[in-house]
């Protein structure tokens, strides 16, 4: 076997021993930073034309000169100035601990994406993407708005995916990391669903636990990243909510099937109650099967997938109590679902019929950006390896058309946008785009505040 095939629980082990070096206290609060000091805001991105970016050899405008918990990277950067700072590396070595039990120093998003902007000032500006908005929105109702992204996991863009066009500068992790964070600190979602995630204990997890987010994530068993030399061990699908607006009532971990067979694919799906409201729905996070040929082999990963939502939901919903029922607004039919995932699946393919005839009665969010309603957009995810160039449309947010409207989506970006070079770049750090859109409910209940 591999020697660089590791378990999950290497994690917690590299995480406790990196830890070991952070304080034992809090350090003082630095004092808030002057306005005239803030870093300029880099313009987005309009041209194809860049010629590859100057590496800054300046340190980056700091919170504050505070040690961090780092891994994977050679940055002094300390962005993560906002980790764990009272971690318990001893407990961490349990991997049934659940590190969001553990209290983290709230971090400022503002300040976090201005860190983010000047440690990239270098690169080429970011794409400028518009929200489309599909119907006027409720005063009395706030939407939640779900970003589903395939960020790329570092050990498969640097070893395996071979991207012919992307200079391997431009995929060093102690700037992607900034790139990406400032993907998702830009569009600020109340639930975040993520795909090949192989940084999750030492990055994602606790910078977004310091933005107040809660999440969980699964590891595939047998992932590819763990074949890559100096890899940071399994990606998997993480799924993050806003835990001051949503608390988690279940989670559940679940490993896709094939004819009874386990496979490498898995999913998450959570359980979420709004504080506010009392409305409670279910939101799901998967990855199937890539590559051609493998078809049927995703068709039947998601009728999997389709016939466990589908027992949660219903389980979910014969669990509450009838006051719950009457705020969630459902009849015997189940709580609604939101699902998000790389599909690796164009719509021509069973999957994606399979989920559109579901009698858990499922949409596609990102159809609405189509003027008829009923088509997806022409690609989601667009790359150029040795075998040549593919653009396709992979992603999705499905979500339940009778519990849900779709108040405004997140543009796809144009080809000019792009670039020459496609993804990921200098300017967008995965060969998928994220995919952003709010949701509302489209009964309001009695609220309980």
């Amino acid at each position: 076997m591999n020697p660089a095939r590791r378990c999950s629980s290497l994690l917690h082990r590299e995480l406790a021993a990196v830890c070991r070096s952070s304080p034992g206290t809090h350090p003082e609060k630095p004092a808030p930073l002057k306005k005239s000091s803030l870093p300029r805001t880099r313009p987005f991105h309009t041209s194809v034309a860049h010629p590859p970016p100057t590496r800054s050899s300046s340190s980056p405008l700091l919170l504050g000169p505070l040690r961090v918990c780092q891994m994977g990277s050679s940055s002094s950067s300390r962005l993560f100035s906002t980790l764990a700072q009272t971690l318990s590396s001893a407990a961490l070595t349990d991997p049934h601990v659940d590190a969001d039990d553990y209290e983290y120093e709230q971090a400022d998003p503002d300040a976090l994406l201005r860190e983010c902007e000047e440690v990239l000032r270098n690169r080429p500006p970011r794409m400028h993407r518009d929200f489309v908005t599909t119907r006027a929105g409720s005063l009395q109702n706030t939407p939640i708005r779900v970003m589903q992204w395939n960020i790329l996991a570092q050990a498969l863009g640097e070893g395996k995916d071979s991207f012919v066009r992307c200079p391997m500068e431009a995929l060093n992790w102690s700037e992607r990391k900034y790139l990406i964070l400032e993907e998702i600190l830009t569009y600020r979602p109340d639930v975040l669903c993520l795909q090949e995630v192989d940084h999750y204990f030492d990055t994602f997890q606790p910078v977004l636990a310091s933005l107040g987010y809660q999440s969980s994530f699964c590891p595939k068993p047998c992932s590819p990243c763990l074949d890559v030399h100096n890899n940071n061990g399994p990606d998997g699908c993480a799924l993050f909510f806003n835990r001051r607006r949503f608390q988690l009532l279940h989670t559940t971990h679940l490993r896709l099937s094939v004819m009874m067979l386990k496979t490498n694919q898995v999913a998450v799906v959570a359980t979420l109650r709004c504080r506010l409201t009392g409305q409670v729905f279910c939101v799901a996070v998967t990855h199937l099967k890539a590559r051609s040929g493998w078809e049927a082999f995703r068709s039947a990963q998601g009728a999997h997938l389709l016939q466990q939502l589908c027992d949660l939901t219903t389980q979910s919903h014969t669990e509450m109590d009838d006051e719950n029922r009457t705020r969630v607004g459902e009849s015997e039919e189940g709580i609604p679902l939101v699902v998000c995932g790389d599909f690796n699946a164009e719509p021509s393919e069973e999957v994606y019929r399979r989920f559109m005839t579901s009698p858990l009665g499922l949409d596609s969010a990102y159809k609405c950006l189509s003027e008829d309603g009923n088509t997806e957009p022409p690609y989601t995810s667009w790359k150029i390896r040795p075998s040549g160039e593919s653009s396709s449309t992979l992603d999705y947010i499905w979500y339940s058309e009778r519990a849900f409207q779709v108040d405004a989506v997140l543009r796809i970006p144009n080809e000019e946008q792009i670039g020459l070079n496609r993804l990921p770049s200098y300017h967008y750090p995965s060969d998928h785009l994220s995919l952003v859109c709010d949701l509302s409910f489209s009964q309001q209940p009695h609220r309980l505040m």
